[in-house]
């Protein structure tokens, strides 16, 4: 698979076989990102990789907390600004009307969408997930670079075969995520990723994006 097929077939699946994931493919992909770009070549990155066990372990402990209306952890970091402005707020909207219409569910049913983003804490039903740390003494060029560094493992996926899906949902349950984890207690949580194969009988709609000349500005001579 070369880089521009990578790029265009890594998507965010939402349903996945339980087809186990080999584990020599995932230490290919995270021995190669390894090489991801990142300012002073500082490496901010601290990724954890549950599979069997603890994984169904934390899917049950998140479903616990889900089924019985725990409120989420508090924030570590801010996911989206309180108020996002034109063009970001349509594009989010639109995003909302895709994904929740491709399933069948109206704007107006709360609980319907409720319902489908519960599966962000079965991950899906990926056999495998990747939980990604960083040092929350770090600034926001260190964050950049590790969705540097979630950009290049997902892209090694697409190689291996592999799909996946990143979920900043898990920050919600970041406690719950370090029972299972024991993470430092200077490291704070930014995301999950599922990783699987994809559940090929499932149809999809994959998201459009914004023509290149909304986001593009080429200056030449």
């Amino acid at each position: 698979m070369d880089v521009y097929e990578a790029v265009t077939s890594r998507r965010a699946v939402r349903e996945f076989t339980d087809r186990r994931v080999p584990r020599q493919a995932l230490e290919r992909v995270l021995s190669t990102a390894a090489w991801s770009p990142s300012a002073s070549n500082l490496q901010p990155w601290h990724a954890y990789v549950l599979t069997d066990g603890p994984l169904a372990g934390l899917k049950k402990r998140a479903g616990e907390r889900l089924a019985a209306g725990d409120p989420w952890d508090e924030p570590e970091y801010e996911m989206y600004p309180p108020v996002l402005k034109s063009p970001y707020r349509e594009r989010r909207s639109a995003f909302g009307e895709q994904r929740y219409g491709s399933l069948g569910i109206p704007r107006e049913d709360l609980e319907a969408r409720q319902r489908a983003a519960a599966a962000n804490w079965e991950c899906f039903g990926a056999p495998a997930a990747l939980f990604c740390y960083i040092d929350r003494d770090l600034g926001p060029a260190q964050w950049s670079d590790v969705g540097m560094y979630l950009q290049t493992v997902m892209l090694l996926l697409r190689a291996e075969g592999l799909h996946s899906c990143t979920q900043m949902a898990w920050a919600k349950y970041h406690r719950t995520v370090a029972e299972f984890l024991a993470p430092p207690d200077e490291l704070t949580l930014f995301c999950g990723m599922s990783i699987g194969f994809e559940d090929a009988t499932v149809g999809y709609t994959r998201t459009g994006r914004a023509p290149l000349d909304e986001t593009v500005v080429f200056v030449e001579a």
